[in-house]
Order: structure tokens, then sequence, then C-alpha cells
């Protein structure tokens, strides 16, 4: 009898609906924003978005084994070979911030006189103060690694420390190492443990840094929610989600900036 009893009660019950798996960068999390968003995705959508917080290489083998739903990730070169090989349906710009160059705030490397972020890293290789690398195919990883191709410098010796960790954590080794790191602006405007630490460049437009929705195919992986990641996309496209993109703000500061194309 109880177990009918309870077969009944099952019966009544509404079905919870499996959560939307979206791989979202470390740094998106890091910024603040995902928390900002999140309430007002499921409010206003009903959806249940879960993340997995990696970096975007990550994030896009995850996307590649159907393993989640939908990226949110932010290398524009990564994310066009993605859609390319068929791994997701096509790529939706949603936001941007910018890079920015973190150092000891004595400046020993005289980054502050930069005219490029190419010339800074040069001077951060010549003087060999120490830096800290991702070091773990993120996007942020990716970006360094572009300027370093472009300064026509191969990084290495005992200054360059790549430590193979997440945004957060990196920021951490360069405060206790007083080194040197490139870090998006969301996760350094909402880094609490600066000791010293300051911007010392920014503002060159190779520091530019687009963030991408990408739903993975249902045509390779029938079983993801594809009907999800569409509602996802529509809410990230609409007005509600730009207010609440460009209004996050983090001591006056801006995170990012909503650039989605309808």
């Amino acid at each position: 009898m109880i177990r009918i009893l309870l077969a009944l009660l099952s019966l009544t019950q509404p079905l919870q609906a499996e959560p939307l798996r979206l791989a979202v960068t470390t740094s998106f999390n890091n910024s603040g924003l995902a928390d900002h968003l999140l309430p007002a995705i499921r409010e206003e959508t009903g959806l249940e978005v879960a993340l997995l917080v990696v970096g975007t290489g990550q994030a896009l083998r995850l996307g590649a084994a159907g393993d989640v739903d939908a990226v949110l990730v932010h290398d524009a070169a990564a994310e066009a070979a993605f859609v390319a090989a068929g791994h997701a349906t096509h790529r939706r710009e949603i936001m941007y911030n910018d890079f920015v160059l973190i150092g000891p705030a004595s400046d020993p490397a005289g980054l502050r006189h930069a005219a490029s972020a190419r010339d800074a890293l040069a001077a951060i290789a010549r003087t060999e103060t120490p830096f800290v690398s991702r070091g773990d195919d993120s996007g942020t990883h990716k970006a360094e690694l572009r300027l370093w191709d472009a300064a026509g410098i191969e990084p290495d010796g005992p200054w360059y420390r790549p430590v193979g960790a997440g945004m957060g954590a990196a920021l951490n080794t360069a405060t206790a190492m007083r080194a040197h790191i490139l870090s998006d602006r969301a996760s350094w405007l909402n880094f609490g443990n600066r000791a010293g630490l300051a911007i010392l460049f920014e503002g060159d437009p190779a520091l530019f840094n687009q963030y991408a929705f990408l739903p993975v195919n249902p045509a390779r992986h029938p079983h993801v929610d594809a009907a999800g990641a569409v509602q996802l996309e529509d809410w990230l496209v609409s007005d509600r989600a730009r207010a609440l993109i460009d209004g996050h703000r983090i001591a006056g500061a801006a995170t990012f900036t909503w650039n989605a194309v309808r």
C-alpha cells in the first residue's frame, strides 16, 4: 500500500526539467556577472542554468564531446574553427571587455611608458621581471600568446611562470610573486587580494576581448537541449540582458559592454 501511495504521489508532482548546461570561462564567472544574470534568466525564462566554469579551450572540448548544451567563451579563432567543424550551429557575439596588464605599482619594467601592448611585453622580457601566465589553454592564455608572438618574443626562462590555473588563482600567484600578469578587466575589478599590484598598461586595440555564445549542434549530439539553448540565446540578445550586462559595475567601473546583433 505504501508503495502504491508513493507511486501515486510521484505522478502528481511536476517533472523537474534538467538544467541547461553552459560551459563558461573562469573570467566570466570571476567577474561576478554570472551571479548578476542567472537569477534574472531563471525568473524571466524559467531556465535553470548550470555553469561549468573552465578555460575556453576546455569549454570548447566539452561542447565538442556533447557534454554541455552551449558554451560562452572568448577566443574568436577557436570559436570559428569550432563552428566550421560542425560542433556548433553558429557563433553569436554577446558582449566584450578588454585585457589589461597588471604588475607591481612601482612599475619596475616601465610599462606605463609603453606605446603599445607589444612594447609593454618587450619591456617585461628585456628586464626579466616576473610574469605569471595562465598556461591553461584559456582564452586569456591564447590572447597572451598572440601578444608575445606579435612582439616577436618567445617567453622563456625563470622570469616566465605558467601556472595552469584559472584567472583568480593566477592573480593570487601574481600577487604572491609581485609579478606581471595579463587579466581581463572584469576579473581584475572583482579581485580583492591586490597587495600592491595595479593596472600598468591598458587601451591598446590589441587588448579587445570579445565573448560569444555557441549552441552545441544537435545534429552532432541529439541529446543536447537545443530548445533551451535557443531560449537562452534569445534572452542574451534581449534589451533586458543588455541593461543587466551594461549595468554590472564594480566600484563604479563597467565590467562588460553588451554588443549583440539581433
